[in-house]
C-alpha cells in the first residue's frame, strides 16, 4: 500500500484541527481518520473521538456527547449518531443510532439498522435491518437480521435479549432459498407509546423467522422459537424430532409466510408514518436532533424496501404474484404538532390516555390498511 501524499496528511491534519478548535475532543490525531467527504459541521462540539477512529461517508453525522473508540479501533461510515449516542468500538454502516444508544465493544452494524433512544447492545453484536425501540437492551454474542422488538418504559424496565441469542432469517426451501423471514418481537402499534410490558429472550436461543412474539413473554434459556408466543407467556417447548427424506429445491406452501411478511410489512408503514408525521413534526429544521432522526427515517424507508423484495421473490418462485402495497392517502396523525416541546420520551410518556388511544388507533388503522391492500392479491397457491 502507497502512503498518503504529504499534501493528503497537511489536509487530514487541518482537518482534525479545525475540529478540535470547534470543541470536539480528539485523544490522538495521530490515530483519527476523518474522510474527505465528512461534513466538518455535522461534528458537533462535545464529541470525542478516541485513537482509532474513523469517519467516512458524507452522511456521516454525530451529535453533542457523541462518544467514538473508547473501548478500541471504531469505523463509521454514512451513519448518524444523535446526542449522547456511543460506539465503544466495531464497524457500524447505514444506520442511525438516537439519543443516548449504545453499541459495544466489537460492534458489526450493517444498513438497515436503527437503534432508538436509549436502546443498547453489549459487546460481539451484529445487526442488520434491525429496528430496536427504545430501552430495548441486547446482550454480547448476538446476531440479529430482519427483526423489530419494542417493550418497555424505560432503561430500568426494558426489553432484553440474553447473550448469545440469533434470530434465524434465512430458510434454505426453493431453488436457493431465501430471506422473507423477519420476525416481529413486540410491534410498533403498542411499542412506540412506551407503555408495553418488557419481552426477555433467553441467553443461548434464538427465533426461527418469521415469528411474532408477544408482550410481557418469557422465553426460557436456550429455547429455539420456532412457532408464535401470545402476550404473558412462558415458553419452553421440546424439540419435535423430525427426519425425513427431503426432495430438491423443495418449496413450503406461501402460508404461514406470506401472512406473517405482509404483516410485518404493514407495522413497518405504520412506524415510517410515526416518524414522518410525529417525529419529524416535532422538530424544527435547526434543530440537532432532526438528522439522526431523519436517517431514522430513512432506514425504516429501506427496511420496507428490502422486505418488500424479499417477499416478492418469495412469492414468485411459488407460482404467485406480489402483494401490492401501492397505498393511496393513508389517515393523517389525530394531532396537531409543531417544533419544540420536551425530548421524544418525555413526550410520549406524557401522552394523556385519550391520546394513546387516538394515537394507536391511527397506527392501527394504517397497519390494517396495507394488510387489506397486500390481501387483495391473491396469489395462486403452490404445493409443499
Amino acid at each position: 500500500m502507497s502512503a498518503a501524499s504529504p499534501d493528503t496528511v497537511t489536509e487530514l491534519e487541518d482537518r482534525l484541527a479545525t475540529l478540535a478548535e470547534r470543541g470536539v475532543k480528539i485523544i490522538d490525531p495521530r490515530q483519527t481518520f476523518v474522510g474527505p467527504e465528512v461534513e466538518l459541521g455535522n461534528i458537533y462540539a462535545g464529541v470525542t473521538l478516541h485513537p482509532g477512529t474513523r469517519l467516512q461517508g458524507a452522511r456521516c453525522f454525530l451529535g453533542p456527547g457523541v462518544e467514538v473508540g473508547r473501548e478500541g479501533p471504531a469505523v463509521v461510515v454514512d451513519s448518524a449518531l444523535g446526542s449522547g449516542a456511543s460506539i465503544a468500538s466495531g464497524y457500524v454502516e447505514g444506520a442511525a443510532l438516537l439519543g443516548g444508544a449504545r453499541l459495544g465493544a466489537n460492534a458489526h452494524v450493517r444498513p438497515g439498522t436503527l437503534l432508538e433512544e436509549q436502546a443498547s447492545t453489549a459487546h460481539c453484536v451484529g445487526l442488520k435491518h434491525t429496528l430496536l425501540l427504545s430501552f430495548v437492551t441486547l446482550g454480547s454474542v448476538i446476531n440479529f437480521c430482519d427483526c423489530l422488538m419494542a417493550g418497555g418504559t424505560s432503561r430500568s424496565d426494558h426489553s432484553e435479549v440474553g447473550s448469545g441469542f440469533i434470530h434465524f432469517n434465512f430458510t434454505p426451501w426453493g431453488e436457493r432459498g431465501d430471506k422473507a423471514t423477519p420476525s416481529l418481537i413486540g410491534d410498533v402499534v403498542r411499542g412506540v407509546f412506551l407503555r408495553e410490558n418488557r419481552v426477555f429472550l433467553g441467553g443461548l436461543g434464538g427465533v426461527v423467522g418469521p415469528a411474532q412474539v408477544g408482550y410481557g413473554s418469557v422465553v426460557a434459556a436456550g429455547q429455539v422459537v420456532r412457532r408464535d408466543v401470545d402476550d404473558g407467556s412462558f415458553v419452553l417447548r421440546e424439540t419435535r424430532a423430525v427426519e425425513r427424506q427431503l426432495r430438491p429445491a423443495w418449496r413450503d406452501r406461501l402460508q404461514p409466510r406470506l401472512r406473517k411478511n405482509i404483516a410485518y410489512i404493514a407495522q413497518l408503514f405504520a412506524l415510517r408514518q410515526w416518524y414522518r408525521e410525529v417525529r419529524l413534526a416535532r422538530l424544527a429544521p435547526d434543530d440537532v436532533d432532526r438528522t439522526p432522526v431523519a436517517a431514522g427515517a430513512a432506514v425504516i424507508e429501506l427496511a420496507i424496501a428490502e422486505r418488500r423484495k424479499q417477499l416478492a421473490r418469495f412469492v414468485e418462485e411459488r407460482g404467485g404474484q406480489a402483494p401490492s402495497f401501492e397505498l393511496g392517502e393513508l389517515p393523517r396523525c389525530p394531532w396537531a404538532l409543531t417544533p419544540g416541546g420536551p425530548d421524544h420520551v418525555e413526550w410520549v410518556q406524557g401522552l394523556s390516555d385519550t391520546q394513546l388511544e387516538a394515537g394507536r388507533a391511527w397506527l392501527a388503522e394504517i397497519v390494517a390498511r396495507v394488510v387489506a391492500q397486500a390481501d387483495a392479491v391473491k396469489p395462486a397457491p403452490s404445493p409443499g
